[in-house]
């Protein structure tokens, strides 16, 4: 394993010496469709609940990104991506159900690995590009009834995102980027006191970002 630990080292090593390498940051406004919302096992919760979501993308804790690209040419490049999504229910949501609380706001987190494809010179200075990837949801699980209460970090099942924007060069280093990203993410979360819960959840969101290439 350690040699293959640093066989892998070696050859990103090896990528980034001879690529550019891009790491951005990235904030926006971030929402969710419904969703249904499945309990099954020994639980206290309903079978089934319909909640409608909204992100709150500017409350605490605020909603971001972070991205790793290797552009291997001036065309394709290759990375890592990391969002920290959320999801609140909508207010009035949760009555006349035993929730009290049913939530992902330290993070619906997925973490893909992404493939990217952009076009120089397309625009002029503006470069648009698309890119799409899998990886894993790792969300936060707050859910609780009044009796028991599941609170903390879980990998739920697999997640895919797509994206479609375009960046503008400020510097010979530096440069803003605007984007589409949604997320679809898979959740099979393990309840305190038996049961799972499970939901498939879409986010869509519009990003504003910046970018350091070396």
């Amino acid at each position: 394993m350690r040699l293959q630990l640093t066989s892998l080292a070696i050859i990103f090593m090896a990528a980034s010496a001879v690529a550019e390498v891009e790491l951005s940051f990235y904030g926006g406004a971030q929402n969710a469709p419904h969703s249904d919302v499945f309990i099954s096992g020994d639980s206290a919760y309903p079978a089934r609940t319909f909640i409608g979501w909204e992100g709150r993308s500017f409350d605490s804790p605020i909603y971001y990104g972070l991205r790793a690209t290797i552009w291997q040419s001036q065309t394709f490049g290759y990375g890592v991506d990391f969002a920290h999504n959320k999801i609140y229910p909508q207010d009035s949501e949760l009555d006349g159900t035993p929730f009290e609380t049913l939530e992902f706001t330290d993070g619906l987190n997925t973490l893909t690995v992404n493939a990217y494809r952009r076009w120089p010179g397309a625009l002029g200075a503006v470069t648009p590009y698309v890119g799409g990837g899998l990886g894993l949801a790792i969300p936060h699980v707050e859910v609780s009834n009044g009796t028991t209460e599941t609170f903390g970090y879980q990998v739920t099942g697999p997640a895919a995102t797509w994206i479609a924007g375009a960046s503008y060069p400020i510097s010979e280093d530096w440069s803003v980027f605007g984007e589409y990203k949604g997320t679809y993410s898979q959740n099979e979360a393990d309840l305190e006191g038996g049961g799972t819960l499970r939901t498939d959840v879409i986010t869509n969101a519009v990003n504003v970002g910046v970018s350091f290439s070396f």
